[in-house]
């Protein structure tokens, strides 16, 4: 039988000094006895999966909306593909696993229904109250939204994993006064360095596939791209007679598999390079050691760009979105003009103390895109 303390001695004798190891952890702000069998981190990532916040993301907006299509992407398979990357790449540099996987299940919990739209628009609507980003909604969902315990509000996870969320982005300096806990003059974890940027590789390549499914991409003006015309040439010259879709298929997967390998290479010889030789040294250095290679990243930012202005920016996915905030900003007048219309969890919030237009927002942002237009047509259609 495998108890946690095995588990945290296996981490320290074949972990890297550099990786973040569960016995070392800061803890949580709550105090709760250690589990027999699963090591912090392990125990963050089964609270994390069964929370409320967690299974909504199933229908939640990554860039079409859910009546799209059943195909699409949402927040949830979006969330088990950057899971996946994540924990490839942590494996192959000997960091942690679980940690890193806690992380990446986390990173998107603090997204509203409708993707970026809505995001945006809460952003617009709460500007004077300090306005709206989803990462730190997130670590708001796991610190106060979520009740599932009788002793405290939220998850009550560890500092590592709370930091980890509150760091997701890269300009997370520019609100450091909102994330003082969490030491903003230094750099996230590996672990988290790695959620950030497999998150990127996980958009960027299912956003690719999905919006050459929905043919709002057109492969011809793709092939302009060096990183797609070099992909389909190595494909071509592996397989012959291949279908489109099959073709489209294996392309979109070995991007995927060329910028890990290239991420793991790149980032296992900057720690070699830098001699980092543990934790501290990797929060304290000028800049994240977790990166593409230059060639990579000059290969990568034509493909972003195109995905911005051909896909991001097209006619269907704008209309959708001014649709979408429209929706958003009438929800939210009309919770604020009469909160008696909040469900009751709600309206006790702003009876406890918390100001009425963040208690509006939590509601309108924990929202499915489904649920809020159902209460969009309970409100305002007959």
């Amino acid at each position: 039988m495998l108890i946690r303390k095995e588990w945290e001695e296996f981490e320290k004798k074949f972990l890297a000094p550099y990786a973040s190891k569960s016995c070392e952890s800061k803890g949580r702000k709550f105090y709760e006895p250690e589990h027999l069998y699963r090591t912090c981190f392990q125990r963050d990532r089964d609270r994390i999966i069964h929370s409320a916040a967690f299974r909504r993301l199933e229908y939640k907006t990554q860039v079409f909306l859910i009546h799209e299509g059943d195909y699409f992407r949402t927040r949830l398979t979006h969330t088990i593909e950057v899971s996946q990357i994540a924990k490839t790449i942590a494996k192959v540099l000997r960091l942690n696993e679980d940690l890193t996987e806690a992380i990446a299940l986390a990173h998107d919990l603090g997204h509203t229904p409708f993707g970026h739209a809505g995001e945006e628009i809460l952003n617009e609507l709460m500007k004077e109250e300090g306005g709206f980003n989803h990462n730190l909604q997130g670590l708001r969902v796991v610190e106060f939204l979520e009740e599932r315990y009788p002793n405290f509000r939220g998850l009550n996870l560890t500092w590592e994993v709370r930091e980890g969320i509150a760091k997701h982005s890269s300009n997370f300096k520019e609100f450091s006064d909102k994330i003082e806990e969490y030491e903003p003059q230094k750099n996230p974890s590996l672990e988290a360095q790695i959620v950030s940027l497999a998150d990127e590789i996980a958009y960027d390549s299912h956003d690719l596939d999905d919006g050459l499914k929905n043919k709002m991409l057109e492969e011809s003006s793709l092939k302009k791209l060096e990183i797609y015309k070099r992909t389909e040439k190595e494909i071509k010259s592996q397989y012959a007679n291949l279908s489109k879709k099959l073709k489209i298929r294996l392309i979109i997967r070995r991007l995927i598999d060329w910028q890990v390998s290239d991420l793991i290479d790149t980032t296992r010889k900057r720690l070699k390079k830098f001699n980092i030789r543990n934790v501290e040294e990797v929060r304290n250095f000028r800049e994240f050691l977790v990166s593409f290679s230059k060639e990579m990243q000059d290969l990568r930012a034509p493909l972003r760009e195109f995905l911005f202005f051909n896909l991001y920016k097209h006619q269907k996915v704008v209309r959708m979105a001014c649709k979408a905030k429209r929706i958003l900003k009438e929800l939210f007048y009309a919770f604020e003009k009469n909160p008696e219309q909040l469900p009751p969890d709600f309206q006790n919030m702003i009876k406890r103390g918390t100001q009425l237009k963040r208690v509006v927002c939590d509601y309108i942002a924990g929202m499915t895109d489904r649920y809020a237009y159902q209460e969009y047509k309970n409100l305002f259609l007959p």
